[in-house]
C-alpha cells in the first residue's frame, strides 16, 4: 500500500471502539469494583487511544513507516506517547483521582519510572490491536479487490481470445455465397440459413455465457462443417460421440478453431481431406480429439496455426492446470487431445 486511507465504513469505526470500550469498562469496573471510576477513566482513556491510533495510522506510518524511515517513526511515536502520558496523568490527577494508578495497589506520584512504562505499554498494547485490527480489514479489502480486478481482466481477456476466433472464416462464407449466387446455386438458401445460425449462435446464444451445453456446441461444430465443404470438393468428416453427454457443459467456442485448423492445414496439397472428431468421458473428465490427414512434408510448425496458441491460452485462463493438450503424428494423421474437467448442469 502506497498510503492507508479511511477507507472502512464509519459505523464499523464506531462499533470497535463502543464494543472495547463496554469491555474495557466492564473489566475495570468488576476489578476495582466501582463502575463509576472505571467509566470516567475509560472516558479519559479512549479520548487519548482514539487520536493516537489514527494519527499513527493515517500520518506516521505513511509518512515514516511506508518511506522506511524506521528512526523518526521511532522518534516520532515516543513523543507521541509522551504527550499521551502528560494528559492521561494530568486529567486523571485533576479531575478523578489523585491516586493516578489505582490497579498497582499502592500510591504513584506523576513521572515514576514504573508509572511512565505501564503507561506506555498500555498505549502500545491499544496501538497494536486497533492497528492491526484496522490494517487486517484494510488487506482483505485489497485483496478481494485485486481479485475482483483479476476476474475482469480474464474476463476481458477471455473475450478478446473469443473475438480472434473465425471471422475470416464469415468473410470467406460470404465470398462463397457470393461465387454461389452467381451460378444461380440452390445451395445458397441453405448456406444462408447455416450462417445465419452460427451468426446467432455466436452473436446471441454464448453472448456472456461461461458454459454452453455441449450437445449445442456440436450442433453450431456440425453447421460450420456443413459451410466449411463448400471449399472442399473431397471432404469426410465424422463427428463420434462416444459418452452420455446431455448434461455437459463446455466454454463456448473452445474446439471450433481447431476444427478451422483441420480444414485450413489439412487441406492443403490432399487430394481428400478427412476428419474425424471424438468426445468421450473418462475419468470424470471430457475428453475431445481430432485426427485429421495432412502431407508429412508440412512442418509441424505450419499446421499449428493461431488456433493451437488460442486454446491453450483459453484453456489456462478458465481451468489454470486442471487440464491436458497434446499434440501428436500417426503416419500421416495430425492428432490433438484435450482432457478438461467435467461440468454439468445442475
Amino acid at each position: 500500500m502506497k498510503k492507508i486511507n479511511f477507507d472502512i465504513k464509519l459505523q464499523n469505526h464506531i462499533w470497535f471502539w463502543g464494543i472495547y470500550f463496554l469491555l474495557n469498562f466492564l473489566r475495570w469496573g468488576a476489578y476495582f469494583n466501582d463502575y463509576s471510576y472505571s467509566f470516567k477513566s475509560n472516558l479519559i482513556e479512549f479520548a487519548l487511544h482514539i487520536p493516537l491510533v489514527y494519527f499513527n495510522l493515517l500520518i506516521l506510518i505513511p509518512m515514516f513507516v511506508l518511506q522506511s524511515k524506521y528512526f523518526k517513526y521511532t522518534i516520532s511515536l515516543l513523543a507521541s506517547l509522551s504527550v499521551v502520558y502528560l494528559l492521561k496523568t494530568g486529567l486523571t490527577y485533576f479531575i478523578i483521582s489523585k491516586n493516578i494508578w489505582p490497579e498497582a495497589n499502592r500510591d504513584y506520584k506523576p513521572f515514576e519510572i514504573n508509572h511512565i512504562v505501564a503507561v506506555c505499554i498500555g498505549e502500545l498494547y491499544v496501538l497494536a490491536v486497533a492497528s492491526s485490527m484496522y490494517l487486517m480489514l484494510t488487506w482483505l479489502r485489497e485483496r478481494d479487490r485485486n481479485k475482483a480486478i483479476m476476474e475482469n481482466q480474464n474476463k476481458i481477456k477471455l473475450k478478446y481470445l473469443k473475438n480472434q476466433i473465425q471471422p475470416h472464416f464469415f468473410f470467406n462464407t460470404l465470398n462463397n455465397l457470393y461465387a454461389l449466387s452467381l451460378e444461380s446455386s440452390d445451395k445458397v438458401p441453405d448456406v444462408i440459413i447455416k450462417l445465419s445460425n452460427l451468426m446467432e449462435y455466436v452473436l446471441y446464444d454464448i453472448e456472456g455465457t461461461k458454459f454452453v451445453p455441449l450437445i449445442k456446441e456440436i450442433d453450431y461444430i456440425q453447421n460450420y462443417i456443413e459451410i466449411e465443404k463448400l471449399r472442399f470438393e473431397n471432404v469426410e468428416v465424422t463427428i463420434n460421440l462416444e459418452s452420455d453427454i446431455d448434461t455437459i457443459k463446455i466454454p463456448p467456442l473452445l474446439f471450433i478453431s481447431l476444427i478451422e485448423n483441420a480444414f485450413k492445414h489439412g487441406g492443403i496439397n490432399n487430394d481428400k481431406l478427412k476428419i474425424k472428431i471424438n468426445f468421450r468421458v473418462t475419468n470424470s473428465k471430457l475428453e475431445f480429439e481430432i485426427i485429421n490427414n495432412f502431407v508429412i512434408s508440412q512442418p509441424l510448425k505450419h499446421k499449428k496455426g493461431i488456433g493451437l496458441s488460442n486454446t491453450k491460452k483459453r484453456l489456462k485462463l478458465i481451468y489454470k492446470n486442471n487440464f491436458t493438450i497434446n499434440q501428436n503424428i500417426k503416419f500421416n494423421f495430425y492428432i490433438i487431445t484435450i482432457q478438461i474437467p467435467l461440468y454439468n448442469e445442475d
